[in-house]
Formats: structure tokens, sequence, C-alpha cells
């Protein structure tokens, strides 16, 4: 199975629209969006919906995500992956890095791992 992104809300709404330029076919979903927790949902809800949507969250929220994550996986809730984008990384570098993991790597490698991006 493909991978399937939620991109936070605080990425820049250029992030999807680049990658749907790159390839229509990648399945992305930025959080405000139809069928996507709407703005100003709280990181706890946030991470419920990948979970039961089957979707790798990409996120550059360093400073409640990774508390609200733990405590997540503490209380038994499970994941389709955690990108957390490193500081400073252009638009270009992010769209890179997820389209080459759409392109490289299916949904179920995702599981449970969170990894910084790009590598």
């Amino acid at each position: 199975m493909k991978i399937s992104y939620l991109l936070d809300e605080n990425l820049s709404p250029r992030v999807k629209v680049a990658i749907l330029r790159y390839d229509k076919e990648i399945d992305v979903l930025r959080v405000g969006d139809e069928n996507a927790p709407s703005l100003g949902t709280s990181d706890p809800d946030i991470l419920l919906f990948p979970e039961r949507n089957k979707r790798t969250l990409v996120t550059d929220n360093r400073a409640t995500m990774p508390d609200h994550t733990y405590a997540h996986l503490a209380s038994g809730g499970r994941h389709w992956g955690i990108l957390e984008v490193r500081p400073k990384t252009s638009v270009k570098e992010l769209i890179d890095a997820l389209c080459l993991l759409w392109e490289a790597s299916e949904a179920e490698e995702w599981i449970d791992q969170i990894q910084w991006i790009p590598f």
C-alpha cells in the first residue's frame, strides 16, 4: 500500500500544492482540508486521525507534538509513521524527501516509525 500523508497545519499550504504538482497520484491531505481534521484540532486528536485513516503524519511541530506522540504510544496508540521536518528545511527539500519516500517505500514500513526528514 502506498503512503498517504497528513500534513500538519503548521506546514505551508505550498507543500501540498507542490506534492500534487510532482504527482497527482500521491494521496495527501493537510489539516484544514475537507475530510481532514479542522484547523486548530488538538495534537492528541491529530494523532488519532492518521492512526484511524492509515496516514503518515508530517509535522514541524517540535514544541508539543513529541510529548503528545509519546503519550499516544504509552496509552496503546499506534501510528502509520511520523515524519518530523528538520528546522530550516526548504519546501523543495521537503517535497523531494516526501516524494522519494512515496516512490521508494510502502506505508506498512512506517508503522510506529518516527523519522526526521530530510534524511
